[in-house]
């Protein structure tokens, strides 16, 4: 589980394929001072990768071809910035909302404007994904938790407050990036409950 706080960002430094994916090596950033162990589960632009082995300031994930498929990861390149956060411990505060680290598709950004500091977005979300996004509700978006402020024709708006904006992926946006959407967790389930999947 996850918070949605991002903890770094990090850089790709290597893509390797292997049979089944590729293997990915990213620089931890501000993570290289925890105390992580191989088998750790780290979130990777929120999708939930397992460290298999770390090095001087690095750690390498294996990225499954089904990861690739229905994430934006199999899109990035050396050089990539990444949102990066550790598995939550019982230590941690929640500081955002629960996260799976599991993603459920591939948004899109479609609008974005300045507003006295903060950065306004705006992201198309996959047809399926539409009916959970409610206003006022939590969504994750490549890892980040954030406050629906509205939704509209399937499109959810975000406001990016300065920190966020300068502590995560989320300052290089533009229109057609393509971004991990994890829905929230709790409408999930309400809607396994109610039958209605």
């Amino acid at each position: 589980m996850f918070t949605g706080i991002v903890q770094a960002l990090g850089t790709v430094r290597s893509l390797t394929p292997t049979p089944s994916g590729r293997r990915l090596l990213v620089e931890l950033g501000a993570l290289r001072s925890r105390s992580l162990n191989p088998g750790d589960s780290i979130a990777v632009n929120g999708a939930c990768l397992t460290a298999v082995e770390f090095g001087a300031g690095t750690f390498t994930a294996d990225v499954s071809a089904e990861t690739l498929r229905v994430t934006s990861l199999g899109a990035l390149l050396p050089g990539s910035p990444v949102n990066l956060e550790p598995a939550l411990t019982l230590a941690e505060p929640l500081g955002g909302h629960l996260v799976t680290g599991h993603v459920d598709g591939v948004g899109e950004v479609v609008g974005r404007h300045e507003e006295g500091g903060t950065a306004v977005v705006q992201f198309a979300l996959p047809e399926a994904l539409r009916r959970f996004a409610a206003r006022k509700g939590s969504i994750c978006i490549d890892g980040v938790s954030l406050t629906v402020n509205d939704v509209t024709d399937g499109r959810v708006l975000v406001t990016l407050v300065p920190h966020t904006l300068a502590n995560t992926i989320m300052q290089h946006y533009r229109i057609g990036t393509r971004v991990n959407v994890e829905v929230d967790l709790v409408a999930r389930y309400v809607e396994r409950l109610l039958g209605n999947s």
